[in-house]
C-alpha cells in the first residue's frame, strides 16, 4: 500500500482522557464540542460517536508518558504531570485549555504545613520529612533552593499526614478551602497547572491525525469558550436602537438587521449570563419586543 493510500485511510486516532476527578468535566467538554462519549464500568475503551476516533480513559499522571512512548496519538492531561513525568520535551503541546471539576480557575501544586508550624519559607525545610504525590516536582523544587529534605510518596490523604507523620506536603489545591478546613497554612506554590493537549511527536507528523487533533482542539476551546455565555435576541423599533446599544454589551458589536415590517431591526448578541437578569429589564425598557435567550455549546473566535 502506497503512503498516499495509507493517509487516505488511515487507522484510528488514539486519545487518552483523564479518569478520575477530571473525567466527568471533560466528557461534559467533548460533548459540547461534538463528541458524545458513553463510559462503561466495565471498560477503559468508552463509546464515542465517531468512527475515526478511538478513546482510552487514564489516569491523568500517566497519559503524558503514554503520549510520548506513541501508546497514545494524544491525550488531555495537566501541565503538572507532563512536567511531574519530565516528558515536556518529547510531546508536542497543541493548546492549553483551562477547566476543572468544580471551576475554571488553574490548580496549583503548594507547599503546605500545620498553622502552628515554625515553617515560614522554603530554607526551613532543611533537614525535614514532606508527603507529596509528584515526588520529582518536589525534589527539584528543593534542589533549586539548595535544600536538603526527605521527600517521600503519598499515596492519598495528604493532608491528613501533614500533622503526625509528616512536617510538610507538597499538594494539589484549586481554591486552598480543603487544606484551611484541615488547618494547613500554604507557604510557597510550586507549579501552577492546567489541562494540555498534548500529541505524539511521530503523530503530529502525519497529516490526517494533525487534522483531527487540530479540529479537535478547536472545538474543545470553543466549548469551553461558550461557558458562562449566552444569545440574545430581541426586535425593535430602528429609531429606538441607538437608545437601546447604549445599555448593551457584547463580545463585539452586536449584529443588527432589517425586517420585513418596514422601521423595525433585529439584533443578536453574546453576553455573559450573570448579567442577563440585570440587562432584560432594560432592554425592556429601551423598546426591545420578542426577547429570545438561548445556551451556546461552542464560541469560536
Amino acid at each position: 500500500m502506497s503512503s498516499k493510500t495509507s493517509e487516505a485511510n488511515p487507522q484510528k486516532l488514539r486519545l487518552g482522557l483523564p479518569k478520575g476527578s477530571l473525567q466527568d468535566a471533560t466528557i461534559e467538554k467533548f460533548a459540547k464540542a461534538g463528541w458524545n462519549i458513553t463510559v462503561s464500568s466495565r471498560s477503559y475503551e468508552p463509546y464515542v460517536d465517531d468512527p475515526d476516533l478511538q478513546i482510552r480513559l487514564i489516569r491523568a499522571q500517566e497519559i503524558g508518558r503514554y503520549v510520548a512512548l506513541g501508546y497514545l496519538d494524544a491525550g488531555l492531561t495537566g501541565h503538572d504531570w507532563i512536567v511531574e513525568n519530565g516528558v515536556s520535551n518529547q510531546v508536542h503541546e497543541v493548546g492549553e485549555f483551562v477547566f476543572s471539576k468544580s471551576t475554571r480557575q488553574p490548580t496549583r501544586w503548594v507547599l503546605a504545613v500545620p498553622e502552628e508550624s515554625d515553617i515560614k519559607c522554603v530554607k526551613d525545610l532543611e533537614g525535614k520529612r514532606i508527603a507529596t504525590e509528584v515526588m520529582g516536582l518536589t525534589k527539584r523544587w528543593l534542589r533549586k533552593h539548595g535544600v536538603k529534605a526527605e521527600v517521600e510518596f503519598s499515596w492519598g490523604a495528604t493532608e491528613v499526614k501533614a500533622r503526625e507523620l509528616v512536617d510538610a506536603i507538597v499538594d494539589v489545591t484549586e481554591t486552598g478551602s480543603s487544606l484551611r478546613a484541615n488547618k494547613l497554612r500554604i507557604v510557597d506554590t510550586l507549579l501552577v497547572s492546567t489541562p494540555r493537549l498534548v500529541a505524539n511527536r511521530d503523530a503530529w507528523k502525519s497529516e490526517w491525525k494533525r487534522h483531527k487533533i487540530k479540529t479537535i482542539a478547536l472545538l474543545l476551546r470553543g466549548a469551553i469558550n461558550a461557558e458562562g455565555l449566552v444569545g440574545l435576541k430581541m426586535n425593535l423599533r430602528q429609531t429606538d436602537l441607538s437608545r437601546l446599544l447604549q445599555s448593551l454589551p457584547a463580545l463585539r458589536n452586536p449584529t443588527v438587521s432589517s425586517l420585513s415590517q418596514s422601521g423595525w431591526v433585529a439584533v443578536e448578541t453574546i453576553i455573559e449570563e450573570a448579567v442577563v437578569r440585570e440587562l432584560i429589564p432594560k432592554l425592556k425598557a429601551a423598546g426591545a419586543e420578542g426577547i429570545i435567550e438561548y445556551p451556546l455549546n461552542k464560541v469560536v473566535y
